[in-house]
Parts: C-alpha cells; structure tokens; sequence
C-alpha cells in the first residue's frame, strides 16, 4: 500500500493547488481585450434562437412609479408581438447609455492604461471612460450623459467602479432614474478568458431597494470591433 500512497497524495495536492495557482496568475491585464456578453452559465439558450441580454432581477421601483413600468412593458410585449417598432428609446436611436452598454448583444472592448479604463462597444461606437484613481464629482457638478461620469479604482485584480450623472432617456429596460442615481461595479476577472460585472443601482428616489445584477463576459480572440451605426447598417 505504501507506493501508491505517495501518488495519491500528490495527485490530491495538485488538483488543490491547481486552481488556487490559476487564480492567482489572474492580473488586472486580464480584462484588457475583445469580450462577448454571453447567457449567464445557469441558463443556456434553445437552439437557433438568437442572443440576447441577459435578463436581469424586476427592478424594485416605488408602488408609484412601478405601474407606470409595468404598463410600458406590456405596451412594448404587444407591439412586438404584433411586430411593430419596440416601445422603447431603441426604436428613436438613442444610444441606451448605462448601464445597458455594458450588455448590447455586441462585442465589447476594454483597453486599460495607467489613469484609465476605456470601453468600446460596438453597437453605435460608443465609447465609456472610466478614470481611476481620481475623486468622484459631486453630484451638482456631473454634467449628465448617456454614460455617465465615471471613476474607480483597483482592490487587487479587481476594478471597483462608481458611476453618476446619467441622462434621464439612458435607462435600463425603461426603468426611470433621477439625477440622483448612483451605479457601483465590480469587474472580476474569474478565468483568464471571462470576467463579470456586478452591477447595483442605487436611487432612493425611484427604487426601494440597491438594484442588483451581473452581467457575465467570455473573450473572443483576435475579434476587431467595427464601426457600426444604424445608419449604416440601414445602407448595406
């Protein structure tokens, strides 16, 4: 029994450590790269049907705002089902803003450098700049826009991010917002070819509760975000 018992114990240490030591190999280049937003790994699409976003949780809007909500995606169930234009900012291009460009159906960008984190979604190019290291504005002085102002900061290898100043048409599956909204990330890398996002809003305004997601990314090699507007695909 003795020689085999040497093996064994070998074979127990290296399938522990080994992804303990994977682990550690991850770095904060991990996210550098050309990422798909694929189905969380617990829900896995029928075949043939097309992407989408992942479905996140019902956003915890106040009684008064939450019929209105509700109302506007039955509006926008019917239509579709009658295949007329969704009832919603897609249908007037408007870019959707954050947090909706961190998931659009489209390969997404990220290039890190010293004093920022820059995403490039393909869909309609925009572009999403997150500064680290830099104190966040205060709320009056946040210029809204469609993706905010955003800073962070690194916990290991792991980028913390604090967003505010969204316009009031960048929402998230129609959900209104006020100026006051605040959005805190974490992007983790969890392998060296994904990573998530783990999203919460906070807005005591509109929402009863942090409203919380995660958006899950699987690299795609060698890929070379395009430029894409819905002009021009409408003039292919």
């Amino acid at each position: 029994m003795r020689p085999l018992f040497k093996p064994v114990v070998l074979a127990l240490v290296t399938a522990m450590v080994a992804p303990a030591a994977a682990m550690a190999a991850l770095s904060r280049e991990t996210l550098n790269g050309t990422w798909e937003s694929p189905w969380p790994p617990d829900v896995l699409p029928q075949p043939g049907a097309p992407p989408r976003p992942v479905e996140t949780t019902p956003p915890p809007l106040k009684p008064q705002f939450l019929a209105a909500w509700k109302a506007q995606q039955k509006a926008a169930a019917e239509a579709s089902a009658r295949g007329d234009p969704p009832v919603n900012g897609a249908a007037q291009c408007i870019p959707p803003g954050m947090p909706s460009m961190m998931n659009p159906g489209f390969p997404v960008e990220v290039l890190l450098s010293p004093d920022r984190a820059t995403v490039i979604n393909e869909q309609m190019n925009q572009v999403r700049r997150i500064y680290l290291n830099e104190p966040q504005l205060a709320m009056d002085d946040a210029e809204p826009w469609y993706q905010g102002h955003s800073v962070g900061h690194w916990e290991g290898n792991v980028m913390v991010v604090n967003t505010i100043g969204l316009k009031d048409v960048a929402r998230m599956s129609g959900v209104p917002h006020s100026a006051n909204v605040r959005i805190d990330e974490r992007f983790e890398p969890t392998s060296p070819d994904t990573f998530e996002d783990h999203i919460t809003v906070t807005d005591p305004e509109y929402l009863t509760a942090p409203w919380s997601w995660t958006y899950h990314y699987r690299r795609k090699p060698d890929y070379k975000i395009e430029e894409m507007t819905w002009i021009g695909r409408l003039e292919l």
